[in-house]
């Protein structure tokens, strides 16, 4: 892991077209402003990683196509 130290309203350049810059630092908190192509998925570790685990559940899942069947017949 690269590790910087950054002032409020300084920012770092990722792959020349990622800009992210300190917004503010505050009560042991930073905002952060992220400047990215309209391509680049961003988002919040803890919901990528919530993601990754309900995708991961859904591949894994080993309900019966038969029993499947058969509930949505009595519907």
């Amino acid at each position: 892991m690269l590790i910087l130290s950054r002032k409020k309203d300084e920012s770092i350049i990722i792959d020349g077209n990622i800009e992210i810059r300190i917004v503010e630092i505050e009560d042991g908190k930073v905002k952060i402003g992220i400047e990215a192509p309209k391509n680049i998925d961003i988002m919040r570790k803890e919901l990528y990683k919530k993601i990754q685990e309900e995708n991961l559940a859904a591949v894994n899942n080993t309900t019966n196509l038969e029993e499947m069947k058969r509930l949505l017949k009595k519907q």
